[in-house]
């Protein structure tokens, strides 16, 4: 699960253009939104295509289980990991 922890926050990093953050900057529990690390509502949509096409699992904006799930690296990767 480190692994997909260190992937997905790479991918964070990559997709969103946040050049001056490492993986190791991002805690894994923190949440992505709001006060943690200040992504916003296009973030999520550019964060949620990445992620469906790098991991090819299905993402419902109108799931409540998909909100929850972009809470932080960690619940992304539970989702993740339960879809592959």
């Amino acid at each position: 699960m480190e692994t997909l922890h260190h992937d997905i926050k790479a991918l964070i990093i990559d997709v969103l253009n946040l050049e001056d953050i490492t993986p190791e900057d991002i805690d894994t529990q923190a949440p992505l939104f709001g006060d943690g690390l200040g992504l916003d509502s296009i973030d999520a949509l550019e964060l949620g295509l990445a992620i469906k096409n790098q991991y090819g699992i299905v993402l419902s904006s109108e799931s409540e289980e998909t909100k929850n799930a972009f809470y932080s690296v960690a619940t992304l990767a539970d989702l993740i990991s339960s879809q592959q």
